[in-house]
């Protein structure tokens, strides 16, 4: 092998020497910025997850009931009794949590100005 080449084999090896632990350096704070992401990344799916499970375990599932025409008729017509039976019983005073009343909520005002 010639001098010069040998020379410049040299030169090329070190600055390859040089430059490697910039690279190297530069390469596992890449790796790291990717690993710190991907477990935020995870972390934020996770919390969903457990905020959407949550949700949905105090809730019970709605059971669809099987009834006759008939039996849905009479079960309509004792619900509606029990709520006209409420709003008897609270007088004027009516809640609007009262959501599957079938008349809406009605409030009395007490304070208009013609004394009625």
């Amino acid at each position: 092998m010639k001098l010069k080449k040998l020379k410049k084999k040299i030169q090329r090896l070190e600055t390859r020497m040089r430059e490697g632990p910039e690279k190297l350096a530069s390469l596992k704070r890449k790796l790291q910025q990717a690993e710190t992401a991907k477990a935020l990344k995870a972390a934020r799916k996770s919390a969903a997850r457990a905020t959407a499970s949550a949700g949905k375990q105090s809730r019970k599932p709605k059971r669809k009931l099987n009834l006759s025409p008939e039996r849905r008729a009479q079960l309509a017509a004792a619900m509606k009794a029990r709520w006209a039976a409420k709003r008897a019983a609270g007088g004027t005073m009516t809640t609007s949590s009262d959501h599957n009343s079938p008349t809406p909520p009605t409030q009395r005002s007490n304070n208009r100005a013609d004394g009625m």
